[in-house]
């Protein structure tokens, strides 16, 4: 039990009583846990401080999980995350495994919780995390995500704004993928932030401008009329 009382968990629930028994029995079991009630704070929680791992409820105040943990993975954080709700329809569980690393439906068995959270927690000592790639290449243009930096077309050598390259990790890892105007506003923006679309316009102009052999005729970032926007490698 030493090494896992090193081990940070970060718990978000909004049901008090489930959340009061869950943190005293992940402190049984050694963990420091920090505990979160809204998904707003859950979001400030994890950009403010490194966890092992996140416990984290789908349906919350404001944020729903989904979102927050795809959010998280936009910003280049890999923390593991294990869901912990009572949807749990196909659809729910696809969505969940494919942005998070575990799915447990409400209600559960706590002694399965634990020996999910505990496998959990070891996936980045054993090298199970997979981190977000730090640089791509598309069309003869170069994107570093780590420094912000791209080389573009024309000799185009430039440092991206934070929200510029959120946007762009964003559509670059759904490739081929139309991404909805309201699920780049949500994730890219911030969901107590309320731009309008025409500032996402405004993006994907100065993206086909970086990267587009012809701006006027874009190959990679296309908008896609009343729906959203889609990237082509």
């Amino acid at each position: 039990m030493g090494e896992k009382s090193t081990k940070r968990l970060l718990l978000v629930e909004d049901e008090d009583s489930l959340r009061t028994t869950l943190r005293m029995n992940f402190e049984l079991e050694g963990y420091d846990v920090t505990t979160a009630v809204r998904g707003g704070e859950a979001l400030e929680r994890i950009r403010g401080a490194r966890f092992d791992g996140i416990v984290l409820d789908v349906m919350l105040p404001d944020v729903d999980g989904f979102t927050i943990c795809e959010t998280i993975r936009l910003e280049g954080d890999r923390t593991p995350v294990l869901f912990l709700t009572a949807r749990t329809t196909p659809a729910d569980r696809v969505r969940g495994l494919r942005a998070g690393d575990d799915y447990l439906g409400k209600p559960f068995d706590l002694q399965e919780l634990l020996l999910r959270v505990e496998k959990l927690v070891n996936r980045t000592e054993e090298g199970g995390v997979v981190a977000a790639p730090s640089r791509i290449t598309f069309g003869g243009n170069m994107v570093d995500f780590s420094t912000y930096e791209i080389q573009g077309k024309r000799g185009l050598n430039k440092r991206l704004t934070q929200r510029e390259m959120l946007l762009l990790r964003l559509l670059t890892e759904r490739a081929d993928e139309v991404v909805s105007r309201e699920e780049i506003l949500q994730k890219v923006w911030g969901y107590d932030v309320f731009p309008t679309t025409r500032t996402i316009d405004n993006f994907i102009v100065s993206f086909r401008k970086y990267f587009e052999a012809n701006p006027h005729k874009p190959k990679h970032f296309r908008s896609i009329r009343g729906v959203g926007y889609t990237f082509h490698p």
